[in-house]
């Protein structure tokens, strides 16, 4: 841990803590008041909190691109610094301590490593390191290139990772089949995970393959790249010396353009957030556009940012409130304290308990703010 001194663009950290506040606390909250409700109505609002099953895009499937696109959104206020030394030690020393670990935590949080149980550990299967090896393809690629050889970079492992998926054949997975069970990006976390990767196990000498698990990660990291280049590029925009207007036009206008492109591009290469087609990077990144673009209006244009404490809380501290919400359950803290009123609520006792797991982590996200500690990685 330690104290930030420098000024930040408020736009970045309220986006960032929008997007945390609707992983671990609102899409939680809403999940246990629809189950303990279990009315129509709520149900069918429940899409928005749900992944997609395969192909599509729902708000929930968001979550994720939106936390690597910002990633990249802050480099270019994080590193700028650094372009110009010719000695870059000390910069890689800290990229490597980066990577390792949000690979660590990601470990922690989904591949099983506090487990303790060496059967069941796996290697790449997190977001935050997806987060890991999408900045460090953009951090190298935005010190040592130009702006536009780094958006040259990004349409060619767009287009890499489509004719990796269309053209290459090996047995029954590739040649232009999506499918979960058939696509090449599967076959290809197969082969190199192997029993390292989520869900797989040995039996019997063999390794078998979880029929549920097909998040795809060694292929996808193309476009984990990608994800996190089009973040820089935002973030370009904001730290420029050009009007506000000309800002928010980029933002809009390049916005609803990546939009329109990836569902046109859809119709052939299927937006499928699981493997991270290149048709669902353009479909989320222009999303991610939109969503700054409007957080810059408010916030920074119009100076609406006097009630935006609470998402800095998230934003500003976004590692420890995803890892809180994915490593410790405080849920006991809320049934030592509620267990008397489970008799008089009936479902929606769960829900308090819920309330209270997500207050908890607020809390502790509070004090951190209130101190100016965050956790830099």
């Amino acid at each position: 841990m330690e104290k930030t001194t420098y000024k930040r663009l408020e736009s970045l950290d309220a986006l960032r803590g929008f997007d945390l506040f609707f992983l671990v606390a609102l899409g939680p909250l809403a999940h246990s008041l629809a189950r303990a409700a279990d009315v129509g109505w709520l149900n069918d609002c429940m899409w928005a909190f749900d992944h997609v099953q395969w192909v599509g895009f729902s708000p929930w499937d968001l979550i994720m691109p939106l936390f690597l696109f910002m990633s990249g959104a802050s480099m270019p206020f994080a590193l700028s610094r650094f372009k110009g030394v010719s000695d870059k030690k000390s910069l890689f020393r800290r990229l490597g301590k980066r990577i390792l670990l949000l690979w660590i935590f990601g470990m922690m949080c989904q591949g099983n490593l506090l487990g303790l149980n060496p059967d069941r550990i796996y290697l790449y299967s997190n977001t935050l390191q997806s987060i890991a090896a999408g900045y460090l393809i953009t951090a190298v690629l935005f010190l040592y290139t130009s702006r536009r050889t780094q958006i040259g970079v990004a349409v060619a492992l767009l287009l890499v990772y489509w004719a990796a998926m269309q053209f290459i054949t090996v047995g029954s997975y590739g040649g232009g089949n999506y499918t979960p069970e058939g696509n090449l990006a599967e076959w290809i976390d197969r082969a190199v995970l192997g029993r390292f990767r989520d869900g797989a196990k040995v039996v019997d000498g063999e390794v078998v393959f979880a029929s549920w698990y097909h998040y795809t990660w060694i292929l996808s990291t193309l476009n984990f790249g990608v994800t996190v280049l089009t973040g820089l590029f935002a973030g370009y925009i904001a730290k420029d010396k050009t009007s506000d207007i000309h800002k928010l036009k980029w933002y809009f206008g390049a916005g609803a353009a990546m939009v329109a492109a990836g569902w046109l591009w859809g119709l052939q290469m299927p937006v499928i957030k699981t493997i991270w087609t290149s048709s669902m990077v353009l479909v989320s990144s222009g999303y991610c556009f939109l969503l700054m673009g409007l957080f810059y209006y408010l916030i920074d244009y119009k100076g609406y940012n006097k009630n935006i404490t609470w998402l800095k809380v998230y934003g500003m501290n976004s590692i420890v409130a995803y890892m809180l919400a994915n490593v410790i359950n405080f849920s006991c803290l809320g049934q030592s304290l509620f267990y008397g009123l489970e008799q008089y609520l009936g479902n929606y006792y769960s829900f308090l308990i819920s309330l209270s797991n997500v207050l908890v982590i607020y809390v502790i996200l509070w004090q951190l703010y209130k101190r100016n500690i965050f956790l830099k990685v």
